[in-house]
């Protein structure tokens, strides 16, 4: 693998750690499946990069964010004030965000950022360095993530940040302590929704693209990307949490670009992103058995002695 392939790899990692930091959020903390992240990814793109081609690429950012907290808000209002299974609201806001994103885009397929300042060339003009232009986008995205993720872990540790991680707890024990339940869910979803909206934003400003169909797959990278984090980091305490999405997506993405060095067909990235999240499913289980079948074995000696 060269220099080149792992930098890239990492970027994408880090911009898809967004993504998963997201998810951490929804599925991990909220214990909500949230399945409009693809379309809300993508929605994150659209209006990033149409903010971008009209000059304001440090703008596009807030305007990502926001339109992923409206998503987040109409997801939210779908399941609890309207009684929608949380599977179902995913998917049904996933749906309608399709139109949207084609309407932000002007009813087209594609926007292109050309000869368009980002916030990467933005950053990239600080010096004109080798070694600055070859890493300043890698430098860059580690600062983002490392920010977000310190203040998710700020904020989960203040009051409301508590009452939300109580709530995918127990939220009948919320309820009791005189906190509605409706309101942490939705302030957990817009959160979760402004995350998704920057991890496309960035991505459409990293890749000056917005395509319609580039927010496919993303529920499926963000889960793998949870999963391998949480079995190679463990569940330890919230920093451990937090810093294992963010791990496991970087190491998520270089498994891909092992694959594309092995020459492994675009077609069969999604085979590959399935058997990735089986096999981290699967890993703390069969750890398990090893370790049971092992003690056996052991028991079984000390008998035969």
């Amino acid at each position: 693998m060269t220099l080149g392939v792992l930098f890239s790899a990492l970027e994408f990692g880090l911009i898809y750690a967004l993504i998963a930091l997201s998810l951490f959020i929804s599925f991990t903390i909220l214990n909500i499946c949230d399945l409009s992240t693809d379309g809300c990814y993508m929605l994150g793109a659209a209006v990033g990069v149409l903010f971008t081609i009209m000059g304001h690429p440090l703008l596009a950012i807030l305007a990502a964010m926001l339109a992923g907290v409206a998503s987040g808000f109409v997801c939210a209002i779908l399941q609890t004030k309207l009684g929608v299974p949380s599977i179902l609201a995913g998917i049904v806001v996933n749906t309608g965000l399709y139109t949207v994103n084609l309407c932000v885009m002007g009813l087209k397929t594609q926007l292109n950022l050309v000869n368009k300042d980002t916030v990467f060339s933005l950053f990239g003009g600080i010096s004109e360095s080798a070694f600055w232009q070859k890493s300043y986008k890698l430098i860059l995205l580690i600062i983002i993530v490392a920010l977000v993720g310190t203040l998710i872990y700020l904020f989960l540790g203040t009051g409301l940040g508590l009452s939300i991680r109580a709530t995918g707890d127990s939220p009948a024990m919320v309820r009791a302590s005189s906190i509605d339940p409706s309101f942490t869910i939705t302030v957990g979803l817009m959160i979760s929704g402004s995350l998704t909206g920057l991890a496309g934003c960035l991505a459409g400003q990293y890749s000056k693209t917005a395509e319609i169909n580039m927010g496919t797959g993303m529920v499926t990278i963000a889960l793998a990307s949870l999963i391998i984090g949480s079995t190679i980091f463990g569940r330890g305490k919230m920093p451990v949490k937090i810093f294992g999405a963010v791990m496991g997506s970087v190491i998520y993405r270089i498994i891909i670009a092992i694959a594309l060095r092995l020459r492994v067909p675009t077609q069969a990235f999604k085979l590959v992103s399935a058997i990735i999240v089986a096999v981290a499913i699967a890993a703390p289980k069969v750890s398990e058995i090893y370790a049971m079948n092992k003690r056996k074995k052991a028991a079984m000696a000390r008998r035969g002695k």
